[in-house]
């Protein structure tokens, strides 16, 4: 039996999510019922097919009476209805993926929940009375069957924090700062506007950097609390489209070399990270890492140690298309519990 997907808000990240799942070898048991969404059917479609950070999709994209067909999938299309209005019971919806932009809050996620679905996944940080925040590689394994409301954080927690958690495990860490140079996104205008009181983020997002507010800090002590109130963060968008970076420095509470610190993240790489952290040792650019799934790539030849204490790393990640394969990443592990009684009935099996 298919385990039934529903994508609420059809934008970069719910786009990437249908694409991701598409190309996964593991994800065959996972099928996208229904995408709610306010645009027409023919702009879906063709946004579908088409992307201009991602490329042409290999399966056919057509137009089917009340929805779209991917390939060999079928999948309704409803237009952008209120969640509490979502007929997630009808079509036997086991998980939203709610990548509208809405803010993440418990009240809209139990709507989902109350409209039928089993669960609800934030593409985005959320309330801090969600179910949980899953990071895959980090906390996946504390994910429980009663957890219905979940967050997949952002792709920065998910680039930041494997990294915090490697290298604070073998040396410890006092304090650090970063800095997130991140792609251009679509709430920045490509010429000057006049939008509310948004300030900097009116400012034509091709023509310079742009500093943006940003809660990274918060997200890393919701994470790891023992952080709390030792991490400063800031946040520039650059004119590019696609692959973002971590400016990362760490003081240790313990000495290392340049060579422990290189093979504690090569041993994550290849061990307890494996598929989510990389480790690259080639004088690569950006573009080198779109449509990288994994979380986070640490440029080791960047990689500078101060007085054995004081680290400085740059990080890679494609922002969109490895957060959607997190997202995937929990809505498989997921799968593997039972459906809530309260929908389906007694189960004595997984999925």
């Amino acid at each position: 039996m298919a385990f039934r997907i529903a994508i609420n808000g059809f934008g970069r990240i719910g786009r990437s999510v249908l694409r991701a799942m598409q190309q996964r070898q593991d994800a065959t048991g996972l099928e996208i019922a229904a995408i709610n969404e306010p645009a027409d059917p023919e702009s879906i479609a063709l946004l579908t097919r088409y992307d201009s950070n991602h490329g042409t999709l290999s399966e056919n994209v057509t137009l089917i009476p009340e929805g779209i067909r991917v390939g060999e999938q079928r999948i309704k299309l409803l237009p952008g209805v209120d969640a509490a209005d979502a007929p997630w019971a009808a079509y036997d919806i086991d998980v939203v993926m709610d990548c509208s932009g809405q803010p993440g809050t418990r009240a809209l996620a139990e709507a989902h929940l109350s409209a039928g679905a089993g669960r609800v996944i934030y593409s985005q940080p959320a309330s801090a009375d969600v179910d949980m925040t899953v990071i895959p590689g980090f906390n996946h394994h504390k994910l429980q069957a009663e957890h219905r409301i979940l967050s997949a954080g952002s792709c920065t927690s998910n680039c930041i924090i494997p990294v915090l958690d490697v290298l604070g495990s073998a040396f410890g860490i006092r304090r650090g700062t970063v800095t997130t140079i991140h792609s251009a996104m679509n709430d920045q205008p490509i010429s000057d506007t006049l939008s509310g009181d948004r300030l900097r983020l009116n400012r034509a997002a091709l023509n310079a950097v742009t500093p943006v507010n940003t809660a990274l800090d918060r997200g890393i002590a919701r994470l790891m609390p023992e952080m709390d109130g030792r991490f400063e963060c800031l946040h520039l968008r650059v004119p590019t489209s696609m692959v973002s970076a971590l400016d990362l420095t760490l003081e240790l509470d313990c000495g290392a070399r340049p060579a422990e610190v290189l093979g504690c993240l090569n041993d994550a790489a290849n061990g307890q990270y494996r598929g989510i952290l990389g480790a690259c040792p080639d004088p690569v650019s950006s573009l080198d890492f779109a449509h990288d799934p994994r979380s986070v790539i640490v440029d080791l030849t960047q990689l500078r140690v101060i007085d054995n204490q004081l680290i400085k790393l740059v990080c890679w990640f494609d922002n969109e298309w490895a957060f959607a394969n997190r997202m995937i990443d929990i809505a498989l592990r997921t799968a593997g519990f039972p459906s809530l009684e309260q929908r389906r009935g007694p189960m004595t099996a997984v999925h």
